[in-house]
C-alpha cells in the first residue's frame, strides 16, 4: 500500500512543528534576519515567545526552563555576534549539566568559506562547551536533527546542544513527517550494585550523603527523603543544590559549597562512607579538591551519576553506580536498614549544627544587616518562592540564611557566572507566573544582564530583584586583599541609582539603607504587581557573613610579616 507524504513545508515551519511535537511551550530569543522564517512560523504556533534584550540573557532564561522542567530550554539567536553573546549561557549549562538547545542563524550554504557577513565556525567555537554541535543542511532532515538534539541534551549527564540553521535552508521546502516526542532513556542501577551499597551501609559507622547535580524530579527527591528517613542518614546538599532536601528536615546537614559550615566540612572529612548522588564534586563543593583525596578518597566512596564518563573521572569510587538520580532514588526503596543504626545521634547533631549555622543572624558592619534581611524573607515569602542569583560574595547571605523546603526553588550557576540571577528570574516567572520569584544580584552582577529587567516589564512578569550594592567587585576585592593587601586595583565601582533604573523601565524601585526598612520595602514592591528592584546599600567592609575586608587585609599582612 502506498503512503502519501506530508504536505511540503518550508524549513522554518518544519522546525517549529518539531518544537511543538516535543512539547515546547516557551522560546527565548533576540530576533535576527538569519532566521526570519522561524520567527514567521512561531507567529502561528502555540509557543510563547519571550523577546529578550541580549543573547546571553536569553540563553540564561532558557537555562532556567531546563533546570525547572528537566527538558531542554530553547533559545534562538542570530549568527556571529548573536551566537558569541549567547556563549556565557552555554558555558553555564555545560558546567551545571542543564539540558538546553541553542539554535543559531547561519549564512547561506553557498557562501561558506568566503568570510561572509557574520560568518563563523560554530563547531570550533562551541565544540568544547556543548554535548553536540551540528548544522542542518537539508530541511528534510530537520525532524531527525531536532529529535537527536533533544536526546543528546537530556541523555546521561544533561547539557547544551547547538544547531546552526543556514538562512536559505529555512526557506527551502520539504515533505517530511514530524518526529515523535523524545524521552531520555533511563539508566538503572543493577541489583548487584544495590546489594553492594546495602552492605557498605550496614558496615558503616559514620556515613553521610551528598546530593547534587541535575536530572532530579520532585518524585525522586521525595523517594530519597524516605530512604534517608528509614536509614536515618545525615544528608548534605552540594553547592547551589540546597533545594534537593528539605532544609527543616531533621536529617538535613546543610550545604557544602563556598564558605561552608566548618562542622559540616569536618563531618564529611571524618565520615567512613560518603554516598554522592548526582553530583560531580567539582572544585567549589570539594573545597578545591581537598575534601576527598584524588584519585582515591580515604573514605568508602559511592558515586551515583547518570554520565558513565563522570564515574572515576576525578575520584576512583569504591562503588560506582551508573544511574540517573530518578532511577537510583526509585531503586533505593528496596534497600533495608540495619537492625541497629549506630549513627542516629550523629544525624541529630549534624542537623543541630546546621540550625546553629543558619537560624540566627550574624553581625555585620553598617546599618544594613543582610542576614536579618534573608531571615525576613525566609519567614515571610511563600514556601515555593523561587530564588535566583548570579555570582559574587553577596550570594553568601541567601545561600546561608534562606532555607529551601520545596523542590525547584533555587536557580544559581555552579559555573560562577555573573549576570545569571535576573534573566533566570525572568525565565522562571515566565514558566510559573503564579509563583513568587526573587532574584539576588550584586551591583557588578546586576549590570551584566540588568537590561533584561526590560524583558520582565515588557512581558508583565513581576519579579523582585534585590540589588546588593557595596560599590565594588566584592569577590575579586576579597581575593585582592588576601594576595595583595592594601593594593586596590580595578575593583571599585561607581554605580547608578538602581531604584531609579527600575522606574525608568516602568517597574517599581526603592532604596534601602537600614535593616528595618527592608521588610516594608519588599511588601510595597510585591503589592505593586510590577517588576521591582530593591536597591540595598551595604557597608563595603561586610565582605562575607563571617569576616570583613579589614580582617582579611590584617591577616594577610600578618602572614607576610611572619613569613
Amino acid at each position: 500500500m502506498k503512503h502519501s507524504l506530508p504536505n511540503a513545508r518550508p524549513g522554518g515551519r518544519i522546525l517549529v512543528d518539531q518544537l511543538v511535537a516535543q512539547g515546547v511551550e516557551h522560546v527565548f530569543c533576540v530576533p535576527g534576519e538569519s532566521y526570519l522564517a522561524v520567527l514567521d512560523a512561531l507567529r502561528d504556533a502555540p509557543i510563547k515567545v519571550t523577546v529578550c534584550r541580549q543573547e546571553g540573557g536569553a540563553t540564561m532564561m532558557a537555562d532556567a526552563i531546563g533546570r525547572l522542567t528537566g527538558r531542554p530550554g530553547i533559545v534562538f539567536v542570530t549568527r556571529g555576534p548573536g551566537a558569541t553573546n549567547a556563549s556565557p549561557g552555554i558555558h553555564i549549562a555545560e558546567h551545571d549539566s542543564v539540558p538546553l538547545i541553542l539554535f543559531v542563524g547561519q549564512i547561506d550554504r553557498g557562501m561558506r568559506g568566503r568570510g561572509a557577513f557574520q560568518e563563523m565556525d560554530y563547531r570550533a567555537f562551541f565544540g568544547s562547551t556543548t554535548k553536540w554541535v551540528a548544522e542542518i543542511e537539508d530541511p528534510a532532515r530537520i525532524p531527525e536533527f531536532i529529535a537527536r538534539a533533544f536526546h543528546v541534551a537530556m541523555q546521561g549527564r544533561p547539557g547544551p546542544v547547538v544547531l546552526a540553521l543556514p538562512e536559505d535552508m529555512l526557506v527551502e521546502t520539504a515533505a517530511v513527517a514530524d518526529a515523535p516526542r523524545v524521552e531520555p532513556v533511563a539508566t538503572w542501577p543493577g541489583l548487584t550494585q544495590m546489594a553492594e551499597l546495602q552492605k557498605l551501609l550496614w558496615a558503616a559507622q559514620r556515613p553521610i550523603v551528598i546530593l547534587g547535580g541535575s536530572g532530579w524530579t520532585e518524585k525522586a527527591r521525595a523517594a530519597f527523603q524516605r530512604f534517608a528517613e528509614r536509614f536515618d542518614l545525615p544528608v548534605a546538599t552540594s553547592f547551589r543544590r540546597a533545594m534537593l532536601f528539605d532544609a527543616d528536615h531533621p536529617n538535613h546537614a546543610g550545604e557544602i559549597g563556598i564558605g561552608p559550615n566548618p562542622r559540616l566540612k569536618a563531618r564529611i572529612g571524618e565520615a567512613d562512607l560518603v554516598l554522592l548522588v548526582g553530583g560531580r564534586m567539582a572544585e567549589m563543593p570539594s573545597q578545591a579538591y581537598t575534601l576527598f583525596d584524588v584519585p582515591t578518597p580515604r573514605q568508602a566512596f559511592v558515586h551515583v551519576h547518570a554520565g558513565a564518563e563522570e564515574l572515576g573521572r576525578v575520584y576512583q569510587p569504591t562503588l560506582g553506580i551508573h544511574a540517573s538520580p530518578a532511577a537510583f532514588c526509585a531503586a533505593v526503596e528496596s534497600l533495608q536498614p540495619p537492625n541497629e543504626i549506630g549513627w542516629r545521634e550523629g544525624t541529630r547533631q549534624a542537623h543541630a549544627e546546621y540550625d546553629g549555622w543558619t537560624l540566627a543572624p550574624t553581625a555585620m558592619p553598617g546599618s544594613m544587616n543582610l542576614a536579618e534581611a534573608m531571615i525576613w524573607l525566609r519567614e515571610h515569602m511563600p514556601g515555593d518562592t523561587i530564588y535566583t542569583n548570579g555570582a559574587g560574595n553577596y550570594s553568601g547571605w541567601p545561600n546561608r540564611f534562606l532555607r529551601h523546603r520545596c523542590f525547584g526553588t533555587q536557580l544559581a550557576p555552579n559555573s560562577g557566572s555573573m549576570g545569571y540571577g535576573v534573566p533566570a528570574a525572568v525565565g522562571a516567572k515566565r514558566l510559573y507566573p503564579e509563583r513568587t520569584v526573587v532574584a539576588f544580584a550584586g551591583d557588578g552582577c546586576f549590570l551584566m544582564n540588568g537590561q533584561e529587567f526590560a524583558t520582565a516589564v515588557q512581558h508583565d512578569l513581576p519579579i523582585l530583584v534585590i540589588v546588593i550594592d557595596n560599590g565594588m567587585y566584592g569577590t575579586i576585592r576579597m581575593h585582592q586583599e588576601r594576595e595583595y593587601p592594601g593594593r586596590v586595583s580595578a575593583t571599585s565601582l561607581k554605580n547608578p541609582d538602581f531604584a531609579a533604573y527600575a522606574r525608568a523601565f516602568g517597574g517599581h524601585g526603592e532604596t534601602v539603607t537600614e535593616t528595618a526598612g527592608f521588610g516594608p520595602a519588599v511588601e510595597r514592591a510585591v503589592s505593586t504587581g510590577k517588576p521591582a528592584v530593591i536597591h540595598i546599600k551595604i557597608d563595603a567592609e561586610a565582605i562575607t557573613p563571617t569576616t570583613t575586608l579589614t580582617k582579611i587585609r590584617e591577616a594577610a599582612l600578618a602572614r607576610a610579616r611572619s613569613g
